[in-house]
């Protein structure tokens, strides 16, 4: 839900909202609030982020809760990401911290609310503003599913589908391993959907 303005600065974004109780994200002078999450967003994100904390323990990559902001600076985009890696030292748009400018990995759970949002344009600013960024994954939540996408060396973004709980992804960056198993864990899905096969593009 957007806020009844359109013209919000940066800076009038960040004074509201360090002050407010709920999380709002803010793209190109537009504010929107942010919804609450469903049960099964909720499990998902908490088996992403032990699964992926347990694995960087003691290494020079660490996982963000999703209360940390994502800014792509030029880009006109300040997020919440449901989890974020940053590898070596987190680079902030300012004194209070709370503003990431150097994610190396970004994992969105998506929502019906969201979903196309998270595919489109935030991530196009993303991948347009984002150096540090080397890969983004969605997870369904309505289905065994993980779309991953890994920066290449020239600059284009090679995707993976990952649709099976005995499958897992390797994200590169980090050298981390997500089984679907786990990433699922608890999780009930709606429709008995079958399998996916990986595919790349």
């Amino acid at each position: 839900m957007a806020l009844p303005r359109s013209n919000y600065s940066v800076q009038e974004y960040l004074a509201l909202e360090r002050e407010s109780t709920e999380r709002h994200e803010y793209l190109q002078g537009q504010i929107y609030a942010m919804a609450g999450e469903s049960l099964q967003h909720s499990r998902i994100c908490v088996n992403l982020t032990r699964e992926i904390s347990a694995q960087l323990r003691g290494r020079d990559c660490e996982a963000l809760s999703p209360n940390m902001k994502v800014s792509t600076g030029e880009g006109g985009l300040f997020s919440y990401p449901d989890l974020t890696v940053v590898c070596g030292k987190p680079v902030f748009l300012d004194s209070r911290d709370d503003v990431l400018l150097n994610p190396a990995v970004i994992i969105e759970v998506l929502s019906p609310s969201t979903e196309a949002y998270d595919r489109g344009e935030k991530f196009f600013r993303y991948q347009a503003f984002l150096g540090s960024l080397t890969e983004y994954l969605l997870v369904s939540q309505r289905l065994p599913l993980v779309e991953h996408f890994v920066r290449q060396q020239n600059g284009q973004w090679l995707c993976a589908f990952i649709g099976s709980l005995s499958s897992h992804v390797e994200i590169g960056a980090i050298g981390c391993r997500l089984d679907l198993s786990e990433v699922y864990s608890r999780v009930e899905f709606p429709d008995a959907s079958p399998p996916v096969e990986i595919e790349r593009r």
